[in-house]
């Protein structure tokens, strides 16, 4: 075992935090529940545990485990970001930025740096450019789950508000319908240009055949 302070992990430890606060910048840019602090301080705990994995191998001890347990422990902190609000999902891209920060902090603890600084870089790439790639391949468009509550249990009605549906969306599915007396519940899974959303629900409030609609 070597039980000795190395000048290397001084180092590594430094590449990890500024690995980790360029991660969580953007993160907590955009207000999210896992900012700057929280990544910064899983990189570096990774690095931390990967460090001592490598110290304490030896012929009779496997370190390899120590690294091991961090890839399976860090899904626990990805899942508590990450929440599920009626039709919605919100949290993946942060708890995909805290997954990479460790996988980020283990390669610097094992002395990866460049392939370390290359899935920076790319991941880097990705969170602050998805948003203008999407505006250029797919012209802003989203997909959203609309929920229909109509005021009268009528097929026709049904299929006559979804045809006027049909200007404002680029596709249309229905995915389930709920039969009651009095109402009809209709629920959509569409794609719609961001721009065009005003205008979606500019049709759905004042459709009076709508009782209320969420999405």
């Amino acid at each position: 075992m070597h039980y000795f302070f190395d000048w290397t992990d001084l180092h590594k430890a430094l590449i990890a935090l500024a690995a980790g606060i360029l991660l969580g910048l953007e993160r907590e840019l955009k207000d999210k529940a896992a900012g700057l602090k929280t990544i910064s301080v899983i990189c570096l705990g990774a690095c931390l545990f990967t460090i001592l994995s490598v110290k304490i191998t030896s012929e009779y001890t496997d370190g390899a485990r120590i690294a091991s347990y961090v890839v399976g422990g860090i899904g626990f902190l990805g899942a508590g970001v990450i929440f599920k609000d009626r039709f919605t999902v919100s949290g993946l891209t942060t708890a995909s930025v805290i997954w990479i920060a460790a996988a980020i902090g283990m390669a610097i603890g094992f002395g990866e740096i460049y392939l370390a600084g290359l899935f920076l870089g790319a991941c880097l790439l990705i969170v602050y450019t998805a948003r203008y790639m999407n505006l250029a391949l797919f012209s802003g468009k989203t997909n959203k789950i609309l929920k229909i509550v109509l005021l009268e249990n009528n097929v026709w009605m049904k299929e006559d508000i979804l045809k006027e549906l049909k200007p404002y969306v680029s596709s249309m599915e229905q995915t389930h319908l709920e039969s009651h007396p009095d109402k009809l519940v209709v629920t959509l899974n569409i794609m719609i240009v961001t721009t065009r959303m005003a205008e979606l629900e500019k049709f759905l409030v004042g459709e009076k055949r709508i009782e209320s609609f969420e999405y």
